[in-house]
């Protein structure tokens, strides 16, 4: 089990009793009990869809976190009510990581967290009486604000156990989760309401139910889309053991890169997606050995020129082999250009500086360093402070100084902690293509929110 940093677990404790505190006075305000206990049966049916045949065993995590039973309680409850809702559901839900027990509590009392404030806001804006009426247009005041509270906590806690379990530095902390939390809680916030509606109509609880139907279908599109996503995954995944059983030097070396990769694009403040898609660019950049001859890549000792012509075609190979694979996006570049060199002594077409995509120049980097932190059958591993050394001397020349220093405060707030799992090199002979151990990354940090 990973260790979760003592800062974040207070944090997750803290918000925790903030939760209990809001369901607390449920018992005084005397809710209509069996409308809490319905929504939340619902809501903690709809946390086990992920293991229906129908949507998927394999369907992503947090596809359960179904928001129109969520808010619908925030329309139709008091606060301290509405917070009840989703705790059940969230404790039962499935967890796919450790330390299960503390995501579901986290998971709980965010929602819980989320779902009171929420109430609070609506119920401020007169959206009860709205929504009993209903009043249109009125109505969609009070919702809509509703909304924007649920969001707004979901964004502020996420941040905070970024901040405090992965150690995402403050000022990034918070980019970008706002838009991501209001989307889907902005969709699922009109099914919701209009739950409500119905529930409060003549026809009762009964008509409200019919509204998950149609949210049903768009969660079975959801998980399709992410079953083909996965499908794309397990292909790179076959191209990265294509090259290292080619390449038995370099075994490990590219889930190394995306890593490294990772945390650059990370330390610069790139938004999740192509922080997702460099990872990808690290993760296969050196897919074109594919197209070069395995004797040359085995080969022992130094190359001729002829040979090392041939190799220096990879870059090329790899672009020509993932072009069509369209969901890669800027990876492609990172591919064709990691070996260009920022004074323009580099290859394959010999750019410079600005003229080198930033991805290429952000893998650049990262492949170097897990060249040089990397034991081979020829030579150990330098220290990651060797290694960041050798980087700097050479920023400016060869690397991009940007993506050096971004790599080395990364360093510095997470640290390096390769672990060998297979393959020791062999004693003896071995070469600049001989065996090396496969080394495989572990994430510096132990806890992250779970995914919506």
């Amino acid at each position: 089990m990973r260790s979760v940093p003592v800062r974040a677990r207070v944090y997750i404790l803290c918000v925790a009793l903030a939760g209990v505190a809001c369901a607390v006075p449920a018992a005084a305000e005397r809710p209509s009990w069996p409308a809490v206990a319905l929504l939340s049966v619902l809501y903690a049916g709809c946390e086990q869809i992920t293991r229906c045949r129908f949507v998927g065993r394999r369907a992503p995590r947090g596809l359960g976190t179904f928001f129109p039973v969520l808010l619908a309680g925030v329309f139709l409850l008091p606060p301290s009510a509405a917070a009840l809702v989703a705790v059940p559901g969230a404790l039962l839900a499935r967890v796919d990581r450790h330390p299960r027990g503390l995501r579901r509590v986290w998971r709980a009392a965010q929602l819980a967290l989320a779902a009171w404030v929420s109430a609070r806001v609506h119920a401020a804006l007169g959206g009860p009486a709205a929504s009993a009426a209903p009043d249109f247009p009125y109505v969609l005041g009070p919702a809509g604000a509703a909304v924007l509270a649920f969001s707004a906590v979901l964004t502020v806690l996420d941040g905070g156990v970024l901040l405090t379990a992965e150690r995402v530095p403050a000022r990034t902390a918070w980019r970008g989760l706002f838009p991501r939390a209001l989307a889907p809680v902005a969709v699922h916030g009109l099914a919701g309401l209009m739950m409500a509606v119905l529930w409060t109509s003549p026809y009762g609880p009964a008509a409200a139910l019919l509204v998950l139907l149609p949210m049903g279908v768009s969660c079975w599109v959801f998980a399709q889309y992410h079953r083909e996503r996965a499908a794309h995954q397990a292909t790179i995944r076959a191209l990265v053991q294509a090259v290292d059983i080619k390449d038995k030097y370099t075994r490990g070396h590219s889930e190394r890169v995306g890593r490294a990769s990772v945390m650059i694009a990370r330390e610069l403040g790139m938004d999740d997606e192509r922080v997702e898609v460099l990872r990808f660019a690290g993760i296969l950049h050196d897919v074109g050995k594919l197209g070069v001859p395995t004797r040359l890549l085995r080969k022992d000792g130094p190359l001729t020129p002829e040979e090392r012509r041939v190799i220096e075609l990879h870059p090329e190979y790899g672009h020509e082999m993932v072009r069509g694979i369209g969901f890669l996006g800027e990876a492609r570049a990172a591919i064709l250009h990691h070996h260009e060199r920022i004074d323009g002594s580099g290859y394959p077409y010999g750019l410079t500086g600005p003229q080198i995509p930033e991805s290429a120049r952000v893998v650049a980097v990262a492949d170097a360093f897990d060249a040089m932190t990397s034991t081979r059958s020829y030579r150990r591993a330098r220290p990651v402070e060797a290694a960041v050394a050798e980087l700097t001397r050479c920023a400016g020349a060869q690397f991009d100084p940007e993506m050096v220093g971004a790599l080395a405060r990364a360093l510095d707030r997470h640290g390096w902690h390769p672990e060998v799992t297979a393959d020791v090199p062999e004693q003896g002979g071995g070469g600049p293509q001989g065996p090396a151990p496969t080394v495989s990354a572990r994430r510096p940090a132990a806890f992250r929110p779970v995914a919506r």
